[in-house]
């Protein structure tokens, strides 16, 4: 570990300063060789490549990519096999001062296996390959939802990433609906009519239970006003009539069923399901009447479902918004899974998927296997979260520590709580600050070196030599995490120690 952590910060070194050299003409030379490639080989390559530059036309050119061939053609000779990892070797003319020559090399063997194979005159040396070594090979979709908004994230090392932010449209209430009743339209209650506007909760009124096809009482759960400023009125055969919104709705005889429909999609000639309190009637809408003004309207809720005014059968208005909201939410939820399939199927590096929301949205979700199969496989984890706005997306990664053991965010965020419990509660095992680590280091008693990746890198490079010696173990910290941000404002160099000194 700590060896490959000295490589990374050695890469990480050398990038920084071979981004900065500029060629005045074509003359800095690249060389990769993959880790399984004989070095033997790139060698006479590159003897080879020495005739090919006496073609070029610039005398001072054709002498410094020929010199930069020898220079490295030398160094090469010191190996007699690949490095484990490979090799990658630059050299050229550095000077900023065209018509002379600083003539230098730098070598690397990369932390990771280098797959790369490469020859390269050109005006920058080409990095492309050595920086694909810190990129993060892994990454995990966050999604947080609940019924009125979704937002999407991405988990990329430490950080959080927000992609999308969506919302339903799913009305919140029951009375924004607002389908509704003349306050004089009245209702039974065995035997006694009542008009709603006098109705209480609890009241039982008669209704239709479909299953039996029988008139039965239904107890009223709710009741509250509605103002609307267009209504109809819908008169049938045996003279009888209701005053309602043009939402409210009505149950339509066909020819095979019963069916419902709104008020506004009436139509003279219509059959309409009735009663005169004992019987099932069946008439028919003999007018229907539009007025405009400001009306102040009653709508209530039972328990059954429907009810029946003044003798007409009419929907129960929270049982319509309860239908018209699951059908909205449901198109949300494809709306959610459609824009997950295209920011995520084709990312080759997603590992796993991580779901948060409230209780019982999320399994909702995940039950409905709105998700396309590759991604619905790739869910790691579903989680019971408050928000599903991007703190939600955070709370998410919080709450899946379990799931993210392995994963470098959240090891160095135990890594650092760790560090900081001890130094809290036992001062002696933890170490903080260069003068208290470095004698740490001296005695041989730092079990794991910490240091920030802020950290000087002068500095970073002798205690890292120092920790080798003594073989513990090397963390290097970022801060891009709360506890990575803390660590280093107070100094960014840490150490668990193996005893007390």
């Amino acid at each position: 570990m700590i060896n490959e952590e000295m490589k990374k910060a050695e890469l990480e070194e050398l990038l920084g300063i071979l981004e900065k050299i500029k060629g005045h003409h074509t003359e800095l030379v690249t060389v990769y060789i993959p880790a399984d490639y004989d070095v033997n080989a790139t060698q006479r390559q590159l003897e080879g490549e020495k005739s090919t530059a006496k073609n070029i036309k610039s005398t001072s050119t054709r002498k410094n990519v020929t010199e930069a061939l020898e220079k490295i053609v030398r160094f090469l000779k010191e190996f007699k096999k690949t490095p484990p990892n490979g090799m990658a070797v630059f050299c050229g003319n550095v000077s900023e001062v065209e018509g002379q020559q600083d003539l230098q090399l730098w070598s690397i063997e990369p932390p990771q296996p280098l797959n790369t194979r490469l020859y390269r005159c050109d005006k920058e040396f080409v990095l492309d390959a050595l920086k694909e070594q810190f990129e993060i090979k892994e990454v995990y979709g966050l999604l947080v939802m609940d019924r009125k908004e979704a937002t999407i994230g991405l988990l990329v090392g430490k950080r959080v990433e927000l992609l999308h932010r969506m919302t339903s449209g799913v009305p919140s209430k029951v009375r924004a609906g607002g389908q509704c009743l003349s306050p004089n339209s009245w209702v039974n209650l065995n035997n006694k009519n009542k008009n709603i506007i006098d109705l209480k909760i609890n009241d039982k009124i008669r209704c239709l239970n479909f299953k039996s096809n029988k008139i039965v009482f239904t107890k009223v759960k709710n009741k509250w006003g509605v103002v609307k400023k267009r209504i109809l009125e819908v008169i049938v055969e045996d003279g009888e009539s209701i005053i309602c919104s043009l939402d409210h709705t009505f149950f339509k005889k066909s020819k095979f069923n019963i069916k419902e429909v709104i008020a506004r999609d009436l139509m003279v000639g219509d059959v309409l399901i009735c009663s005169n309190n004992h019987d099932i009637l069946e008439l028919k809408i003999i007018n229907i009447k539009e007025e405009d003004g400001n009306f102040k309207l009653v709508d209530i809720e039972t328990e059954e479902g429907n009810f029946f005014a003044n003798g007409i059968l009419v929907h129960n208005s929270a049982q319509r918004f309860h239908r018209i909201t699951e059908g909205l939410t449901k198109e949300f939820y494809k709306r959610i899974a459609e824009e997950m399939k295209k920011t995520f199927s084709e990312n080759k590096k997603l590992k796993g998927i991580l779901i948060g929301g409230p209780i019982p949205t999320k399994d909702e979700f995940m039950d409905g296997k709105y998700l396309p199969t590759p991604l619905q496989i790739k869910v790691m984890g579903v989680r019971d979260i408050g928000d599903s706005n991007e703190s939600g997306l955070k709370e998410l990664v919080t709450k899946s520590q379990d799931i993210l053991s392995q994963q470098e965010s959240i090891m160095e965020k135990k890594l650092l709580e760790k560090f900081f419990e001890t130094l809290g509660a036992n001062p002696d095992k933890a170490a903080y600050d260069y003068k208290d680590v470095k004698k740490a280091l001296e005695m041989g008693a730092v079990d794991t070196l910490i240091l920030s990746k802020k950290l000087k890198k002068e500095i970073s490079k002798e205690l890292i030599k120092m920790a080798e010696n003594i073989s513990s173990n090397l963390e290097i910290v970022s801060t891009e995490t709360t506890e990575g941000e803390q660590f280093y404002n107070i100094s960014g160099i840490g150490a668990l120690l193996r005893y007390k000194i």
